[in-house]
């Protein structure tokens, strides 16, 4: 059965082109097109998408509006594309995040053209990824807080591997963005050390990512910048397509070097980079997403004696890169989203002020 796509888009030539690529694959089949949120409404209960593609500007009703409306009365996978990466646009579409929209996607700024393959095959590849999402993180019930999920078998930690953490180090994709609202909520203002984010995001989008998980988090959150050392208690990420590493002092490097499988930045390339610095004394963490970057890098962590999370299926948009890495014995924890903050704040509540490297 091919994937049914519902497209929203209040531009005639936009839903021309859309049309044509969507059903340019077998895979896949437009069975409404609409040019407000309100029409979109009226069409859900009767064409029955898999998928909902919107734009987030449009008359009557909406992105935000539409998104709202459709989790509370047809929850299903919505993707937003959209040009708009003004500051002022990405506010709203990380709001789109928060109502219940899974992921975005940019159109070119060039525009809508039909022999963009790079365009085309990325689009395709994210609805394809989106129809298997069924049920949604915001819509679950998580398990509780301080409950932890072992994985059996795991491959062996030893006792020292499990001392405090110097440095947290987070990779996340598909659902990241709302995975990671909901962890650095939870984060108290006086978190005693750095923290690592490499999430996938269309370019464009980075800084209106972080300004979106500012407005819930206790922690500052900044743009890592070359030779600066990670201080405790801050946030950071690399900046966009640029991959994110530490030198031999431990200080932030952001080279320019080709993709990792497709990747830049890549999770992996920082694990890695990350645990050849900190040892044992590294955390972490694999959230929800498609693929497998950071599997290998996790490996690298658990295999240095560092402590590994990775989301549980239960509470991952996309049980992808977090399953990579069980499969591969690198998660010492698996745990629902909600979980993963305070199983941080119990492994440093003891935290000795000498194992923090200060300015």
């Amino acid at each position: 059965m091919p994937i049914r796509v519902l497209l929203v888009e209040d531009s005639r030539l936009a839903r021309v082109i859309l049309k044509r690529i969507l059903n340019s694959s077998e895979q896949m089949e437009v069975v409404g097109e609409a040019r407000t949120g309100l029409e979109a409404l009226e069409l859900i209960p009767k064409v029955q998408p898999d998928v909902i593609c919107t734009d987030l500007h449009m008359p009557e009703m909406d992105g935000l509006e539409l998104t709202s409306e459709v989790m509370a009365l047809y929850p299903r996978p919505i993707l937003v594309i959209s040009v708009s990466v003004q500051e002022e646009d990405t506010h709203q579409v990380f709001q789109l995040l928060e109502a219940g929209a899974v992921d975005i996607f940019p159109k070119p700024t060039s525009g809508l053209v039909m022999n963009n393959q790079v365009f085309q095959q990325e689009l395709l590849t994210k609805i394809k990824v989106l129809s298997g999402v069924k049920v949604f993180t915001k819509k679950r019930k998580l398990a509780d807080s301080k409950k932890s999920f072992e994985l059996e078998n795991v491959a062996a930690f030893s006792d020292n591997s499990s001392r405090e953490p110097k440095i947290v180090v987070i990779g996340a994709s598909t659902g990241g963005p709302q995975a990671l609202q909901k962890l650095f909520a939870e984060l108290p203002s006086d978190f005693p050390v750095p923290v690592i984010c490499v999430q996938h995001i269309s370019f464009g989008f980075l800084q209106g990512l972080i300004d979106w998980l500012a407005k819930s988090c206790r922690l500052p959150i900044k743009i890592a910048q070359p030779g600066d050392l990670p201080k405790p208690g801050t946030i950071y990420f690399p900046p966009e397509q640029r991959h994110l590493e530490l030198d031999g002092r431990g200080r932030f490097i952001c080279p320019d070097s080709p993709p990792l499988d497709g990747h830049r930045p890549s999770v992996t390339i920082t694990f890695e980079s990350v645990a050849k610095f900190y040892g044992k004394r590294t955390a972490g963490i694999l959230l929800t997403g498609m693929g497998r970057d950071g599997a290998d890098g996790m490996q690298v962590i658990a295999q240095a004696g560092g402590f590994t999370i990775a989301q549980d299926e239960a509470t991952s948009v996309v049980f992808g890169m977090p399953k990579e890495a069980i499969d591969l014995r690198a998660a010492k924890e698996i745990l629902p989203i909600s979980a993963i903050a305070p199983m941080l704040v119990d492994l440093l509540q003891k935290q000795p002020e000498e194992l923090i490297i200060n300015n």
